[in-house]
This record gives C-alpha cells, structure tokens and sequence, in this order.
C-alpha cells in the first residue's frame, strides 16, 4: 500500500499538475493546502521546505512535480 502526500497551496500551477498526474495514475492521496492548514505549513517547514509542491511518496520527499522521481517513488 502507498502512503501518498501532497502538500499544496491554491494558487500554485505545479501543485495541480502533481495532483492531476496522481489521479490520472489512479494513485489516491492526502492534500495538504498550506494556506489553509496551519498544521500543514508547520510540517512543511520542519521538513525543511518553503515550496510546494512537496510530494511524499512511502516517507520519500519529491519536491516540485517530476513525473520521473515519482514514478521511482511508486514503484
């Protein structure tokens, strides 16, 4: 089972083409908006990270939208 990740904001183009890809994939995952999360925004930044798109795939951070790591990432 694969433990999927994203985690967004709204007005980001790259974030909606990761979740577009995902879907298109069959992959369900979490979204995680950082505008409307607190939560969200804190985990980002204690992952080290001040953009999004981040995307966990089974612990494994992606950062922007790279079909190619991804794809390694679910196998």
């Amino acid at each position: 089972m694969r433990d999927v990740t994203i985690y967004t904001t709204d007005t980001c183009p790259y974030c909606i083409k990761a979740k577009k890809y995902l879907s298109e994939k069959g992959i369900e995952y979490n979204e995680k908006n950082v505008h409307k999360d607190f939560q969200a925004k804190q985990e980002l930044l204690a992952m080290g990270y001040r953009t999004v798109p981040v995307i966990v795939i089974n612990k494994r951070e992606i950062v922007g939208f790279d079909k190619q790591k991804i794809d390694r990432a679910l196998g």
